[in-house]
């Protein structure tokens, strides 16, 4: 009994042995028919895994002034001294050459006379037109005393002649009836005729006088009303000189004062262009290349150019600061931002990390070749001495940190109709596709955002078998 008992127990133990060495002996049996004999599943797939990654986005460039520019006077003329050297540091504002200012010296001192001769006149009108506007008020006082004066002396004068009218009026009555008294005695002999005569002589005199006292008289009374006239005449002409001279003063002063500020501003004008015959650094830099010599003819058609062949009328060049100029694949550019850290390695440097940050990606794509890229620019610290302008360079943008995500090879996505995905065996072995959401690429290993498991295998490459047939 004991015996059939533990034959019993084993039968279902035998059953799960013979089942189990069955499946194993099908999975040895499909996986030497997937793979073959001899062959490792390593050689084509690789584990998903977790990893802690920093998205890198590598690109070239070339190291350039983060500003540069060829430098010519304002105006045409002769470069008479350079007072800089290639490769010299300059502030801004610094003289670095001088151009022919000879004559706009001698313009200058004829301007500064014409502007002291313009200020001269300007003070002496200041000073002649009150005085003549004085004087035309003295002449109008002097018009109003007349007028005045005449008001008063005239009635008087005409008074006066009526009086010596009516006395030599008197005198002439007097004298007539005695020369009537003298008359009849005279005749008769009773009076001497010296003494009629010298009545005779009384009554003419008596006579005259009294027609002259009339002719004053009338005169007088007719020059009356022409002398008033004549002074009042006199005072309204006094008052319109005046009043034309205050008129005309002001605009008389106002022409001059134009002439002064004419006259400063053609001084100032000249000022400028004898400011314009030194030529100043617009920045501070370092003059980078020197392309005239003293004695040539320059002209400013090419003033702040930053072309680097405009030579010919060009006295130096200037640049300031260094940055580096990369362009990044239109997919990439996503993954920088201003201020991103960049690692830029120089070819004249290849075992030096230079630092720098991203200070401007590019607004708009340039296509080159039918590949869309967008320019960026690397602001590099200006303390370092070892990068030069033209200097060919490798950076590395050093973008967001992934913690513990997954990863595959890069190399392992395959497109199937259209979708990314990833090959992985199926249940019978064989490579099955499935669809996976990617994330950042980052050198040769991918992100896997969904779709994968941590610890399955991916292939890497196909068995031949597999692997599409070529037609």
């Amino acid at each position: 009994m004991i015996f059939s008992v533990r034959s019993r127990n084993l039968i279902p133990w035998l059953i799960f042995g013979i089942a189990g060495s069955s499946i194993v002996g099908v999975g040895v049996v499909t996986y030497n028919a997937v793979f073959g004999e001899g062959s490792q599943l390593e050689q084509y797939t690789v584990l998903v895994e977790e990893e802690s990654l920093q998205v890198r986005v590598n690109a070239s460039g070339t190291v350039k002034p983060f500003q540069s520019v060829n430098i010519s006077p304002k105006r045409a003329g002769i470069l008479r001294q350079i007072l800089v050297e290639q490769g010299m540091e300059v502030e801004q504002g610094q003289p670095l050459a001088v151009m022919d200012n000879e004559e706009i010296r001698a313009q200058g001192k004829q301007a500064v006379a014409n502007l002291q001769q313009a200020a001269a006149n300007f003070q002496i009108a200041q000073r002649r037109i009150p005085l003549e506007i004085e004087q035309a008020n003295a002449r109008i006082n002097g018009a109003i005393a007349g007028g005045i004066e005449a008001q008063e002396r005239i009635p008087t004068e005409i008074e006066q002649a009526r009086v010596r009218v009516i006395a030599a009026e008197e005198r002439y009555k007097r004298a007539k009836s005695r020369f009537e008294r003298y008359q009849i005695p005279t005749e008769a002999g009773a009076v001497s005729t010296n003494a009629f005569d010298d009545v005779s002589v009384e009554v003419r005199a008596a006579e005259a006088e009294l027609q002259d006292a009339q002719q004053a008289f009338r005169r007088e009374q007719r020059t009356e009303l022409p002398e008033i006239a004549q002074l009042q005449a006199n005072l309204q002409e006094a008052q319109a000189v005046r009043a034309e001279r205050e008129a005309t003063s002001q605009a008389e002063l106002a022409q001059l004062q134009a002439g002064i500020l004419a006259a400063q501003a053609q001084v100032e004008e000249l000022e400028v262009i004898a400011r314009d015959t030194i030529v100043q650094a617009p920045f501070k830099g370092i003059i980078t290349q020197r392309y005239a010599t003293r004695g040539a003819f320059i002209a400013p058609t090419t003033s702040a150019s930053a072309t680097a062949s405009a030579t010919s009328t060009s006295i130096l060049a200037i640049a300031r600061g260094l940055e580096v100029l990369a362009k990044i694949p239109e997919i990439d550019v996503s993954q920088l931002q201003p201020r991103q850290p960049v690692e830029i390695v120089a070819d004249a440097f290849p075992n030096k990390v230079f630092r720098g940050v991203v200070r401007l990606v590019a607004p708009e794509a340039v296509v080159e070749d039918n590949v869309t890229s967008f320019e960026v620019r690397i602001a590099v610290d200006p303390n370092q001495k070892e990068l030069l302008s033209g200097m060919n360079v490798d950076v590395t943008f050093l973008g967001e940190q992934l913690a513990r995500t997954l990863v595959i090879p890069t190399v392992a996505i395959v497109t199937e109709e259209g979708e990314k995905g990833v090959m992985v065996t199926d249940d019978n072995g064989k490579p099955e596709f499935r669809k996976v959401i990617l994330g950042a690429t980052l050198e040769d290993k991918t992100q896997v955002i969904s779709g994968l498991q941590p610890g399955e295998r991916v292939f890497i490459e196909l068995p031949e078998k597999y692997q599409p047939k070529e037609e």
